[in-house]
């Protein structure tokens, strides 16, 4: 992570760098007596090994994951919230990007915006707390490619092992089961040219893959909150 990129937003020079955070990365970091929050958005196509379009918004996993690194170790961070609104992408770089924000020890909170498709489902539950805005739509359907297929029994059996990592995480970190989750994504009454299904922000409360419906108030609510707990359990 460049020097550019380090947390901060106190003085004249540093609130420059914060607003550079803002422009290049979708970041910044607030401070207030209740504890310092660093925002962080994951927005548009995750991108993974292979570059997008550059038409495409995306969030490039090679730079979020050192940056959530530095944020678990960073002392003038106490929480992180998360600004999702993604419309999929790689799922190994997905999954790399949510296995890392599920074993942060510091709160994080994160925040269902316009969407959650596909691989942003394990986004965001990756978080300790997970909110939706009612307005806010998860997507969620069976792992897709593109490019050669091999019509071989290990192709399918590639793809049943990597549906079950998506659904395995999911289940570990929300309320929804395996097997509910499961026929979410076999359903056939949602999408005109797939399977799967379309839960927005009550329905995806309902179900349990989302913790607590509402907006920006609440999930600061939350964090603030954790961030309150944390310091108690401090040694």
């Amino acid at each position: 992570m460049t020097e550019e990129t380090k947390p901060s937003c106190s003085g004249g020079e540093d609130q420059e760098q914060t607003a550079q955070q803002i422009v290049d990365w979708g970041a910044s970091l607030t401070r207030s007596p209740r504890g310092s929050v660093y925002c962080l958005s994951i927005v548009g196509l995750i991108e993974g090994h292979n570059l997008a379009p550059q038409t495409a918004k995306t969030t490039q996993y090679e730079h979020v994951l050192p940056l959530l690194a530095r944020l678990e170790q960073a002392e003038d961070v106490d929480g992180v919230l998360f600004l999702l609104n993604t419309v999929g992408g790689d799922v190994e770089a997905g999954l790399a990007i949510a296995e890392l924000i599920a074993s942060m020890t510091k709160p994080t909170v994160s925040l269902v915006l316009g969407g959650s498709h596909s691989i942003g489902v394990p986004l965001a539950v990756a978080a300790k707390e997970s909110f939706a805005v009612p307005s806010a739509a998860m997507t969620i359907h069976p792992v897709r490619t593109t490019g050669t297929v091999i019509a071989a029994p290990q192709t399918t059996r590639y793809f049943q092992r990597l549906q079950k990592r998506i659904v395995d995480f999911v289940a570990g970190h929300s309320q929804v089961g395996a097997q509910r989750f499961t026929q979410l994504l076999m359903q056939r009454e949602d999408l005109a040219a797939d399977v799967g299904s379309v839960l927005y922000g009550q329905e995806a409360v309902d179900v349990g893959l989302i913790d607590r419906l509402g907006g920006l108030s609440n999930a600061l609510e939350s964090l603030y909150g954790q961030i309150a707990e944390h310091r108690k359990s401090r040694p």
